[in-house]
């Protein structure tokens, strides 16, 4: 009698469970959306007149945040990340405080990214730490490539 009746059950051809899948794609979806948003992403401006010099042991940074980019080239002249000039140590000093300001406000830690052409002068490098030194930022990433461009 047990058989009989577990046979009914399994014979029933009744309707297949179907189940709404929207929901769970629409969902998909909007986390896609958040997770991009919220993502940083290390951009730096790169000004192609700059050639860093190759360093086999570099480290490639893992936090972008708080980056004041100065380009130096060849010649020993400074320019800012948006390509304008630094004339002297007190121009860097100052460009150095207004952003320090506005990475404050954000709530990173302000950093000084220096990217000097392969030919420039050490000197050139120490001026720009100087004055942003001054400014108020005492943390230094140096530009390097890991290997040769060919």
């Amino acid at each position: 009698m047990a058989s009989n009746k577990l046979r009914a059950a399994m014979a029933d051809d009744g309707d297949e469970l179907a189940i709404d899948m929207s929901p769970m794609i629409d969902m998909v979806f909007l986390l896609l959306i958040f997770f991009l948003v919220n993502a940083t992403m290390i951009i730096v401006k790169q000004d192609a007149n700059v050639k860093p010099p190759v360093a086999s042991y570099s480290k490639k940074a893992s936090d972008g945040t708080g980056r004041i980019v100065i380009n130096i080239y060849e010649n020993g002249d400074f320019f800012s990340e948006n390509g304008d000039p630094l004339t002297d140590e007190a121009a860097i000093e100052e460009l150095v405080k207004k952003e320090k300001e506005k990475i404050d406000l954000m709530g990173y830690q302000p950093k000084l990214h220096l990217r000097g052409d392969k030919e420039a002068v050490f000197k050139y490098c120490r001026q720009v730490i100087r004055a942003s030194a001054r400014g108020g930022v005492d943390q230094v990433l140096f530009s390097t490539y890991g290997f040769e461009a060919r």
